[in-house]
């Protein structure tokens, strides 16, 4: 089975996304208005009670928002464009620990003008209960999902927080 990873391949806000390559951050899931992308958690992304840190996790939801805010393939009329946060909301539920897969679901939920709305799933599951990515390309649209876009032959574990996420595009420059 080969996984899925980013490159500016995949999507074009991953070319030079030096971070989310540190992350280890794998790509599951893309279209236009979703993403779907998982990450092993590491010792280095624990805080000093031993959970992850917040920062990895808002880092990790951010990636998922940035890669529903943009085309997949942009066109013409989004050369001289980009969309980014123009403001985030996350809400912490549940600790994740050393060892877990977290999972993020992004998906569009309004726009109007330059300005959208995307809610971002977070969920924490014990490697041993999640299999690997889905063997068809990240382009490809899984041919069956369960509510939020999630492909039903990955297993997302628990709910740990949840991101909404308010964006604008703006010019390149």
């Amino acid at each position: 089975m080969a996984e899925l990873t980013i490159s500016g391949d995949t999507h074009p806000v991953l070319k030079d996304d030096y971070a989310s390559e540190w992350m280890g951050i794998k790509v599951l899931a893309l279209d236009d208005g979703h993403a779907t992308i998982r990450m092993p958690l590491r010792q280095e992304m624990l805080n000093g009670f031993g959970m992850a840190h917040g920062g990895m996790i808002f880092a990790f939801g951010d990636t998922a928002f940035a890669l529903a805010c943009n085309p997949v393939k942009p066109g013409p009329a989004d050369a001289g464009s980009i969309t980014v946060a123009s403001g985030v909301d996350i809400n912490f539920i549940k600790p994740a620990f050393r060892g877990q897969i977290l999972t993020a679901v992004a998906n569009h939920r309004a726009s109007t003008g330059r300005s959208g709305l995307y809610d971002v799933q977070i969920y924490a599951a014990d490697p041993d209960a999640t299999p690997g990515p889905a063997e068809s390309p990240a382009s490809s649209t899984p041919t069956t999902t369960l509510p939020g876009g999630l492909p039903t032959d990955i297993a997302p574990g628990e709910l740990i927080a949840e991101f909404r996420g308010r964006s604008r595009t703006i010019s390149k420059k």
